[in-house]
């Protein structure tokens, strides 16, 4: 008798983690560019992360860090000493370690066919990040490679970009049972790229066969994306029966709450008020870029990034909203600042996939054992630092490339070699 629960798939972060300020529109990664990174830090940051997820909810997975650096995309941009240092940069980019970004995922209760559907995303907006979906798709075909159970596509033409499911949301009743699907998407025009097309987001609901009464098209706020929050995930989040979004999130906002009213009556709205915690607030401490669980209990937790308890008014926000009785009753922060300071907070670091446990690949499932494999292999390989002047060095790329192999060899995972 199969099961179906939400699995967190975090990205582990890679031993190239570093500060190149490469994403135009995230402020939190331009602001910090030229800074030394700690990617044994950030690893292990992430570590313990997954680990606090796996004691709350019994069930964690983990994806492995993309080959870097990608000596494809060097030849295929001819990048030698007189190509612009960007170009270089790009092809050592650790930004597969947010996994929100590396597919767009249907559970088996949403699809025509029965099997939960997922889609790399093709991320054409930036380069660093436009190499990742094939890399992506060779471990999702291995992870959720049971036909019986998942169908894994390609990733939609490039003419339309997609950012997978950091731009995706699902409402339900419970995780396990059929739901609806919202797809935000923005214009072109403003000052930083939209990078999530409504296009996109249309192919993929007909990929995965959603019945189109149950799939919702949104606008993202033009003003959102101007202030930084380059996907919807930085303005809203949603979980089972609750959507906690900022005022300002969606370009129609009393439209959009219709439209998801209107597909899940039972729908809980928590919304944030400008006045309350304004959009840079939010923005600059990624409150919504947070984890909304179901507990054991029933009951919902935020998962936070620890600069939100540092923020006077949105920790004035959070505690008073745990003195009300609302849906979400507990709000905790955890340190994942190295990817903070590169403009991703704890939900950009996962990918939720609501399946049976038994039918992934037990290589990407965590327990306490693996965790504590992980850890050792990180603390043994991983740079404790990394320069941007270290990037393109022969000796930083061979400590790289080792690392992620020791990695693949501790997990039996050398097929991603």
């Amino acid at each position: 008798m199969s099961y179906h629960v939400e699995i967190n798939f975090d990205g582990l972060v890679g031993p190239s983690h570093n500060y190149a300020g490469l994403s135009l529109g995230n402020i939190a990664s331009a602001s910090h560019k030229g800074d030394a990174s700690y990617p044994r830090a950030a690893a292990l940051q992430g570590v313990t992360k997954m680990r606090g997820n796996l004691t709350r909810l019994g069930v964690q997975g983990f994806l492995l860090p993309l080959p870097r650096p990608n000596d494809g995309l060097l030849r295929s941009l001819a990048v030698d000493e007189t190509a612009e240092r960007a170009l270089l940069a790009a092809a050592w980019s650790a930004s597969s370690m947010w996994t929100a970004n590396a597919a767009t995922v249907s559970p088996a209760a949403d699809t025509a066919d029965g099997r939960c559907h997922l889609t790399p995303a093709n991320l054409v907006t930036m380069v660093h990040r436009a190499q990742e979906w094939p890399d992506t798709k060779a471990q999702l075909d291995i992870a959720f490679g049971n036909a019986d159970h998942f169908a894994v596509h390609d990733a939609v033409p490039p003419t339309f970009g997609d950012e997978g499911a950091a731009n995706h949301m699902r409402l339900c009743e419970k995780h396990g049972e059929a739901g609806v699907e919202v797809f935000v998407y923005g214009r072109q025009g403003g000052k930083f790229p939209a990078r999530q097309h409504e296009q996109a987001s249309r192919a993929v609901a007909r990929l995965h066969g959603l019945d189109p009464a149950r799939a919702v098209f949104i606008e993202q706020n033009p003003a959102a994306i101007e202030a930084g929050a380059f996907h919807n995930d930085v303005v809203a989040v949603a979980n089972e029966t609750v959507v906690f979004a900022h005022e300002l999130a969606f370009a129609d906002r009393q439209g959009a709450y219709d439209a998801m009213r209107k597909a899940l009556p039972a729908l809980q709205l928590v919304e944030v008020p400008d006045s309350a915690v304004s959009l840079a607030e939010a923005i600059k401490t990624y409150l919504f870029n947070a984890q909304l669980l179901t507990l054991p209990d029933g009951g919902m937790a935020l998962i936070v990034p620890e600069e939100c308890r540092e923020s006077k008014s949105v920790w004035s926000w959070c505690e008073a909203m745990m003195a009300g009785n609302g849906p979400i009753r507990e709000v905790i922060p955890v340190d994942v600042r190295q990817s903070m300071a590169n403009g991703g907070g704890p939900a950009c670091l996962r990918l939720r996939v609501v399946c049976d446990p038994e039918t992934v690949d037990p290589r990407f499932m965590l327990n306490e054992a693996k965790a504590d494999l992980l850890e050792s292999v990180i603390a043994a390989h991983w740079p404790e630092q990394i320069d941007p002047a270290d990037i393109g060095s022969e000796t930083l790329k061979y400590s790289v490339r080792s690392a992620r192999n020791a990695l693949l060899e501790a997990l039996d995972l050398k097929e991603l070699g």
